[in-house]
């Protein structure tokens, strides 16, 4: 009785586990389409406030790298949450969350470069 008291616990604990990290997985896969959206969207802006100043900058390309690191992220996350294999959930969350975290550290080095651009010009 007790062995099958803690298979079950065991079970339970590896249900509980994959459960979390699905959730990681989901986290990744949402808010990093999210910022591939908002990254499309400041190209644009910065598109136009390029042509309205006649100021070329190195911004948009910069934040076209970023949307690249988050559509990476968001691709890998959505393979991690199809897969059955738990060791390649693992590693393909792994890379997606190293990604993300590059991203948004590009993400924040384009906006200190962005505030420059408009402080100095």
């Amino acid at each position: 009785m007790k062995r099958r008291r803690q298979h079950e616990l065991s079970r339970d604990s590896q249900r509980h586990e994959k459960a979390l990290a699905e959730d990681v997985s989901i986290h990744i896969f949402t808010v990093s389409a999210s910022m591939l959206g908002v990254c499309v969207t400041v190209i644009g802006l910065i598109r136009v406030a390029i042509s309205l100043r006649h100021v070329d900058t190195y911004a948009d390309d910069l934040i076209a790298l970023d949307a690249l690191f988050f559509l990476a992220a968001c691709l890998l996350s959505y393979w991690a949450l199809r897969t059955r294999n738990r060791r390649r959930m693992h590693s393909l969350e792994r890379i997606a969350d190293v990604l993300f975290i590059g991203g948004m550290g590009i993400l924040a080095a384009s906006g200190v470069f962005i505030a420059y651009m408009v402080a100095v010009h």
